[in-house]
């Protein structure tokens, strides 16, 4: 993993933290905005490229 994946993935996870006050529902949604950052940080990288990955799924 790389260095701007590593900051996506780790400020996804603080607002998590900042949006949620404990429970299993803020378990989930730290998940889901880990996720998120570590996709954005990929994206950053050029690892992953997000525009091509949904541009496969709207064909067919």
């Amino acid at each position: 993993m790389t260095k701007a994946a590593t900051i996506g993935l780790f400020a996804g996870l603080l607002l998590a933290l900042a949006a949620t006050t404990g429970g299993f529902g803020g378990l989930i949604l730290a998940l889901i905005l880990g996720a998120v950052g570590l996709i954005v940080g990929l994206q950053v990288d050029g690892t992953i490229d997000v525009r091509a990955i949904a541009r496969g799924r709207s064909r067919g």
